[in-house]
């Protein structure tokens, strides 16, 4: 009986560690393909940000833990790329210099973008450099995302009327609109 309780709790304790592994994990010829065509998604899973005035308002908080990580809502907070459009909807947490009052859309990172640039590049072990200039978007400067081979990527945002923020998460495919859908 001992044995088959050891067996129990050994296999629970393997489905447990499987369970709370990466669920967003690409092969690197799949991430290579996305990449190239220049239309995938970004899904943020955490924001880091950079100000320690927030950063001290966290660790303030009851029965929190010291770590300035906040989680978020992949399916949520993401980056779209196409080949002629950029959609932001991303949350911000820290200074902004010139906040707009009344409109919590504008203190966010919530736009779209019809002219912007995406300079490429490739490192020794792989992994993928974006750096987007937006050029009709108000308040963004630059967006640098870093995509390594199994998908997961990091994302800093430089803006000129704020302090920086970066976020965790992974890339996939762009799904299909439902205008998409009905052309098939």
């Amino acid at each position: 009986m001992k044995k088959y309780i050891s067996f129990i709790f050994i296999f629970g304790f393997l489905f447990f560690f499987q369970s709370c592994s990466s669920q967003a994990s690409l092969d690197s010829k799949t991430v290579d393909a996305l990449v190239d065509s220049q239309e995938f998604t970004f899904h943020a899973q955490r924001a880091n940000p950079m100000n320690y005035d927030v950063i001290n308002v966290m660790n303030s908080m009851p029965n929190s833990t010291s770590m300035r990580i906040l989680e978020l809502n992949g399916d949520n907070y993401s980056i779209i790329i196409n080949k002629n459009n950029l959609e932001v909807v991303l949350p911000y947490f820290g200074r902004v210099f010139n906040p707009v009052f009344g409109d919590r859309d504008q203190n966010s990172y919530r736009f779209t973008s019809k002219d912007f640039t995406i300079n490429k590049s490739q490192n020794k072990k792989g992994n993928w450099t974006l750096k987007i200039r937006p050029n009709d978007a108000r308040n963004v400067d630059e967006i640098n995302i870093e995509i390594f081979k199994n998908g997961k990527a990091f994302v800093s945002m430089r803006s000129n009327d704020r302090q920086p923020i970066t976020y965790d998460g992974y890339v996939s495919k762009n799904e299909k609109t439902p205008k998409e859908k009905e052309k098939l």
